[in-house]
């Protein structure tokens, strides 16, 4: 499923800051000044937040949807909600007008990913979103964030040759060749399990309070305690799976994506 709008028309509110995108924390803006991004061009300063979200804070799942741009930061790691809340602070806070797009997405997109009673608990439809950022007069959908680079060549060469995939937080039409770099148009990799349209949205929080989170309750608990450990624990060892070339693994690198901050 792909969806794009390109009406030229602003949201009113696409430049502010929330409670959720909260750009004006201090490690925010730290982050920005040490990277420079006010420096780039429209497109080069995109391209340069749209990377770090999608490689710098790795794939996987924080302990709920609703967290502060903050926070996702200080975890290190995201998914497609709590990375689109980071990369919509970090767009705004440099100038760059967004939005939120959210989505329901069938469950068996994450399988692999989310094994055992933890699947069997999840709910049919996941809440899902992306963000849609204002370029060149037209809303730029973007999706392909959410997964690093490193989980992603993991998954391509476990799979290889595979073209529709469906699993481990990937839904394409060819897995071999996602279109997840920016380039200035639209980055997909989980529009495939796309079910329900849910809307767009000037900020997440206005979504959360009409949609609220994945999961509540007891299973909230469960969720937080047990079930996100594990689905953490099965993305860091599809990730350990990638092969590197010899050239690379020569090298003082960062090797596998270990996320910007601290807390897991």
């Amino acid at each position: 499923m792909e969806k794009s709008n390109n009406s030229t028309t602003t949201v009113s509110g696409s430049h502010l800051s929330t409670e959720l995108l909260d750009y004006q924390h201090p490690s925010l803006q730290r982050l920005i000044a040490e990277r420079g991004w006010n420096g780039l061009s429209e497109y080069e300063r995109i391209g340069a937040i749209y990377d770090f979200v999608r490689n710098d804070i790795a794939f996987g799942y924080n302990v709920t949807d609703d967290l502060p741009a903050s926070q996702v930061l200080a975890d290190g790691l995201g998914q497609c909600n709590t990375k689109a809340t980071l990369l919509m602070a970090l767009l705004r806070a440099t100038g760059i007008s967004c939005r939120f797009h959210g989505f329901t997405i069938n469950k068996r997109l994450q399988k692999g990913a989310i094994t055992g009673l933890g699947y069997l608990l999840a709910p049919r439809s996941i809440i899902h979103s992306w963000v849609e950022v204002s370029y060149q007069g037209r809303w730029v959908n973007l999706e392909g964030f959410i997964l690093d680079q490193d989980y992603l060549s993991a998954l391509q060469q476990q799979f290889p040759g595979a073209r529709p995939f469906c699993g481990y937080g990937v839904a394409v039409r060819n897995l071999a060749a996602p279109p997840v770099s920016w380039r200035g148009t639209d980055t997909y990799i989980q529009s495939e399990g796309i079910n329900q349209d849910l809307g767009v949205y000037e900020n997440p929080d206005d979504f959360y309070r009409v949609h609220g989170t994945n999961v509540s309750g007891w299973k909230k608990w469960f969720f937080i305690n047990v079930i996100r450990h594990q689905m953490n624990r099965n993305v860091v060892r599809m990730r350990s799976k990638l092969k590197r070339p010899a050239s690379v693994l020569t090298q003082d690198s960062k090797g596998s994506v270990q996320g910007f901050g601290q807390a897991r």
